[in-house]
């Protein structure tokens, strides 16, 4: 239906991936306010519905209801379709249902395809849509199929097989929802070091972006690596390890976090919370008794976020990367960003530039929204909140389920934009770029 909407109204692939999303939350809301969807009968209220559905497809994980206690089957099973959705990306879908039914993908879907895979070029785009639906459904299979023996232990067999592919599914999209009941998320299980690996693992996997696998696969043959590749495998182990050191030295003495845990246990604890940050949005430790300290760095993991081409949301691991390059580059006065060996075009820094001062500006203007909205929460609560909903963390310090209605909507709208990436959402409500006939002379300003 989607494809079709699409075809007759002959959109660019921006306006369309951005009116193919909010088509998938429509529909998803519909569902949800259901009879069918809720336990009491009742179905959602339309704005929790789409509260609920924007999150689900935004692979974000925030939530106003307990997922695990509020909805049927039904009704999870709605939410986590719009998660394998909204982390496959609809056009990924659409392209594989055409290829089963061996219709040829024309040029203009391709290039909505590229939009949608933030590839630079429609080159190779169908092969790789291709692979991440047999990478995804690899990974969902294994980590459903561990998470499920674990479970099988603590849950009847049945259940432990739907909690498994349930949590393996919501993790993997980096989504975070969770059915162990009252916003429990996975705290059972800080201690544990089966769950914690296998979910940080597909967290890790489904946050590096699609396009690293497939090179990291095929490097047995080719036994090279992008400078992309480089760039992003070598930015998340060193986010990873910086956040999992430093979490473990600022709650190590917290009694409601790491302290009761043993030392595996603590570990286990920072390394998790670490690699959540950066979208998963699933936790083992409450977010809301960690330390002003530990919740600011969360802050600054979320707002990084994932890889670019990934179910993850963020500035990405590349637009860091590059900024954090210009600034070296900057202070020992060399004129090119260097990355291994490689030197970074110029408009490469400047869309890194435009990316992160979209997102500061996005974070800083509906918090300062929400600190008028919502008078009664503290500031860094909201700081937490709107930033989780941006970088489409899920990660929540509890104010979430308390909003106005009005902060709800806002919520809704920044998990969006969050999702689909401030520069789509920019290029779709902007103009047709007109071709420049002359440029302004040089100027000169000082700076700092």
């Amino acid at each position: 239906m989607i494809r079709k909407v699409v075809e007759k109204l002959r959109l660019d692939p921006p306006k369309t991936l951005v009116i193919g999303f909010a088509l998938i939350i429509l529909i998803g809301s519909f569902l949800l306010t259901l009879s069918s969807a809720t336990v009491d009968g009742r179905g959602l209220n339309w704005l929790d519905a789409l509260f609920t559905a924007t999150s689900a497809t935004c692979v974000t994980g925030l939530v106003v209801v307990d997922t695990g206690t509020t909805f049927t089957v039904f009704g999870q099973i709605v939410i986590l379709s719009l998660i394998q959705i909204g982390g496959l990306g609809f056009m990924t879908l659409a392209t594989f249902f055409a290829l089963l039914m061996r219709k040829k993908i024309s040029l203009r879907e391709r290039l909505i395809l590229q939009e949608s895979l933030n590839q630079l070029s429609i080159e190779g785009v169908v092969r790789l849509a291709k692979m991440i639906l047999v990478f995804t459904a690899l990974a969902e299979l294994i980590g459903g199929i561990l998470l499920s023996i674990r479970f099988a232990f603590d849950f009847p067999l049945g259940k432990a097989i739907y909690f498994g592919f349930f949590h393996a599914i919501s993790n993997f999209n980096n989504a975070g929802f969770d059915l162990m009941g009252d916003y429990a998320s996975l705290t059972a299980y800080v201690d544990d070091p089966f769950v914690t690996l296998v979910v940080c693992a597909l967290i890790i996997v489904g946050g590096i972006g699609f396009m690293v696998v497939s090179e990291v696969y095929d490097y047995r043959h080719t036994h090279r690596l992008s400078l992309h590749t480089k760039v992003v495998l070598s930015t998340t182990a060193f986010l990873v390890v910086l956040g999992t050191v430093l979490i473990f030295a600022l709650e190590y003495t917290n009694p409601k976090t790491l302290q009761p845990l043993s030392m595996l246990g603590k570990v286990l604890g920072s390394l998790y919370q670490s690699v959540t940050a950066r979208t998963a949005g699933s936790n083992t430790l409450s977010i809301g008794d960690m330390h002003q300290s530990s919740l600011f760095l969360i802050i600054l993991l979320m707002f990084i976020g994932a890889s670019p081409g990934s179910t993850g949301g963020g500035i990405k691991t590349t637009t860091f990367a590059t900024l954090i390059g210009a600034v070296v580059a900057q202070i020992k006065g060399k004129e090119d960003v260097i990355f291994f060996r490689q030197r970074i075009l110029p408009h490469m820094i400047y869309k890194s530039l435009t990316v992160t001062m979209i997102g500061l500006f996005i974070v800083i203007a509906v918090t300062m929204i929400l600190a008028i909205t919502e008078p009664s929460a503290p500031f860094q609560m909201i700081l937490f909140e709107v930033t989780s909903a941006f970088a489409t963390t899920g990660l929540s310090m509890g104010l979430t389920p308390e909003l106005s209605p009005f902060g709800k909507i806002l919520i809704v709208l920044t998990m969006f934009v969050g999702r689909l990436g401030p520069l789509t959402i920019a290029f779709a409500l902007a103009q047709r770029k007109q071709k420049e006939y002359f440029r302004y002379p040089k100027g000169k300003i000082t700076i700092g």
